[in-house]
């Protein structure tokens, strides 16, 4: 692992690797619309907003325009039942066209994440949160990955970032970034921690970790004493603070101490929409063929390398 250098760490920008990923998927919908006579649409089913939430979704809803995808937004009211969630989301399943459909989180108090599990095809499921999708990666098969959890691995891998025998401490063991995340970077053949709110004397482990993995959504929580000199850090936080994106790893203390990290915003965010985007296509293959779309394929085999 490289030690720091005098004039900073190396900044893993998600951007250059999300354009070029974005440059395929935009020639892929062309190719689609003319072999099908239709363009493939992501449906996006808000529930009430809240701020990084808001942020992440017109994310979403631009990459969606910059590519030739449809988008559509389908938005309800922050009072609404588990039962009008769970027909909105049938109902775009339902619709042909609709490819890929994700549910901005976290969902209203009173709404089970169930609602959306039990009324989400998982052949339309982009975002990997359905037990099908999860079960499959857990088994190491083919399936749809949550796309931040991809994003976060696929930027160590773009960007040349050895894994095979490292250690890494992923903190945060969500279904959707933690746990996942884990897993693909065991596929990698890291040795791999997950720490979490309970875990003992936390800044012990981390200082042993080659890779730090952190999505806790508390801003400013990594900080340069955590770190082990030369350690490598993915920020997968998304807060924002006075009006300001800002990531949960202490930007200013950390980049002292590490080799490599990504920037907040810039980092693990594009690359996340862009993956999503590239997910989306694959779904619309899969639904257009009857076949079982194959999302876990690594996007650094199928795109040019950007360090």
């Amino acid at each position: 692992m490289t030690i720091l250098a005098d004039d900073g760490p190396r900044l893993l920008r998600g951007g250059p690797i999300a354009t070029a990923l974005r440059e395929q998927v935009a020639q892929d919908v062309v190719v689609f619309r003319e072999e099908r006579g239709y363009t493939p649409a992501l449906a996006v089913v808000v529930v009430g907003r809240d701020a990084p939430s808001a942020v992440y979704l017109h994310k979403i809803l631009d990459g969606c325009r910059l590519v030739g995808i449809e988008d559509r937004l389908v938005e309800l009211p922050a009072e609404s039942s588990a039962d009008e969630l769970g027909a909105a989301i049938r109902g775009l399943g339902d619709d042909p066209q609709v490819a890929g459909i994700i549910t901005q989180m976290p969902l209203p108090p009173g709404i089970p994440l169930r609602t959306v599990i039990d009324n989400l095809d998982p052949l339309r499921d982009i975002d990997g949160i359905h037990p099908v999708n999860a079960g499959l990666l857990s088994l190491g098969y083919e399936g749809f990955l949550p796309a931040t959890a991809h994003a976060s691995v696929e930027i160590l891998l773009r960007s040349g970032i050895e894994l095979a025998g490292r250690h890494a401490v992923v903190i945060g063991r969500s279904n959707v970034v933690g746990k996942p995340t884990a897993l693909l970077l065991l596929r990698e053949d890291a040795t791999v921690t997950v720490a979490h709110s309970r875990t003992r004397d936390l800044a012990a482990i981390t200082r042993t970790a080659d890779i730090v993995v952190i999505a806790v959504g508390k801003p400013g929580f990594l900080t340069a004493d955590m770190l082990k000199p030369g350690a490598v850090v993915v920020d997968v936080g998304i807060n924002v603070v006075d009006g300001k994106l800002t990531g949960d790893v202490d930007f200013a203390s950390a980049a002292r101490v590490a080799s490599a990290i990504t920037p907040v915003p810039g980092g693990v965010g594009p690359l996340t929409n862009a993956i999503l985007l590239r997910h989306l296509m694959e779904a619309a293959r899969g639904l257009a063929s009857g076949r079982m779309p194959p999302g876990t394929r690594s996007l650094a085999a199928t795109t040019p390398e950007v360090r």
